[in-house]
């Protein structure tokens, strides 16, 4: 799906590369990958860079961003590289709305991944948690962070934009569910990430280069991007159900990196289930009657229950 959404003219780059020094502008390109905010591709005298213009985030959501990744670059990790504008800024305003310019980077999206690529997705995952536990900002509060709470508020707001009886009784099975949840407040938070689909990942032919579109990171439970992993690996959406031996290795391969404690183990299944419960938020219209995706999911982990699934995950 085309990312761009705000159409730019060649005037329209000029001025934005007036508040930088980065030579004078050639040409710009559409970025055909993404759906929410607009991308280009921009091109300089000086080089290729990144134009990214936030369509739905407040300068102080972006600022939240912003300040995560010079963290995460401070910290080498693989990420976007922001370039500074000529008043020593990152975030600048074009619009009324905020962008960001990156430098460009090197590599390919990976259309058909193998599991050697998927293991160092892991492997980064796990070294995005480990850096960023008990990460502080000012901004954190701008983030839908991902708590029961919040899950709550957001299917309140959904129940109410759609005002019909299904969507009123999707609201009940949901509280009732986050009900069942047991996160306590000792539980390790940090960054997750939250959107590990390789569209926002470079590689350089077998090699992990970055993790791009930090546009869903916030601040919540650690292990809630471990739960998108194994999702993403060993949920088989032809059965409905989880293939628990693919689940383990997705664990074992994390924990290769950042060990799980007693606590982050037992509670995996809460936060497993809350993931689930998210997604259904994000997909609210989608029912019909008493079964439908997100609640065939939450079956499947209730029956199987949570010693079984952590004796199954690990061992």
């Amino acid at each position: 799906m085309m990312a761009v959404k705000t159409r730019f003219q060649s005037a329209d780059f000029e001025r934005i590369l007036a508040q930088y020094d980065l030579g004078s502008y050639t040409h710009a390109e559409a970025i055909q990958r993404g759906a929410i905010q607009t991308n280009y591709f921009l091109n300089t005298t000086y080089g290729k860079f990144v134009l990214r213009y936030y369509e739905t985030r407040s300068t102080q959501s972006v600022l939240f961003e912003s300040e995560l990744l010079s963290y995460l670059a401070a910290h080498q990790y693989p990420c976007p590289l922001q370039v500074k504008n000529i008043h020593g800024a990152y975030v600048s305003h074009y619009r009324e709305r905020p962008y960001v310019v990156f430098e460009f980077i090197e590599g390919q999206h990976i259309e058909h991944p193998t599991a050697f690529h998927y293991q160092q997705l892991i492997q980064q995952a796990a070294e995005l948690q480990k850096l960023t536990v008990g990460y502080a900002s000012p901004y954190t509060s701008q983030r839908w962070n991902y708590t029961p709470a919040l899950c709550h508020k957001l299917a309140q707001s959904e129940a109410e934009k759609l005002n019909t009886r299904r969507a009123r009784a999707k609201l009940v099975w949901l509280e009732s569910a986050l009900t069942r949840l047991a996160l306590p407040g000792t539980l390790p938070q940090g960054i997750c990430h939250c959107d590990f689909h390789f569209s926002n990942v470079l590689f350089e032919g077998d090699k992990f280069v970055a993790l791009l579109d930090f546009d869903d990171a916030n601040y919540t439970y650690l292990s809630f991007d471990l739960v998108g992993l194994i999702e993403r690996w060993a949920w088989t959406h032809r059965e409905d159900k989880l293939d628990l031996e693919a689940a383990r290795e997705v664990v074992q391969i994390y924990m290769r990196y950042r060990p799980l404690g007693e606590q982050e183990r037992y509670h995996l299944y809460d936060v497993y289930k809350l993931s689930i419960l998210m997604d259904s938020v994000w997909y609210f219209g989608r029912w019909s009657g008493d079964s439908f995706y997100e609640s065939r999911k939450l079956e499947f982990l209730e029956d199987l229950g949570r010693q079984r699934f952590c004796e199954r995950l690990f061992g």
